[in-house]
């Protein structure tokens, strides 16, 4: 269970680095550096979701859906 809030808040971490980002970009003006900083940190978040993700995998803690109908 603890595995999957871990995954459930690196998502939601994307998500609020990208509205970030998107709110920057409204702003306008020299916020050019700040915004690829949170498409960064997003870029970061989801390479850390997809590590895990396979790590998870490989030791076996979670199982991939072997029927998916």
């Amino acid at each position: 269970m603890a595995v999957k809030l871990v995954i459930v808040a690196l998502l939601a971490l994307v998500v609020v680095s990208l509205f970030q980002a998107l709110l920057v970009m409204l702003k306008g003006g020299e916020g050019t550096t700040r915004m690829s900083k949170h498409l960064g940190r997003r870029l970061a978040f989801s390479v850390a979701v997809m590590a895990l993700l396979l790590v998870l995998l490989a030791t076996g803690v979670i199982t991939p859906n072997a029927r998916p109908y």
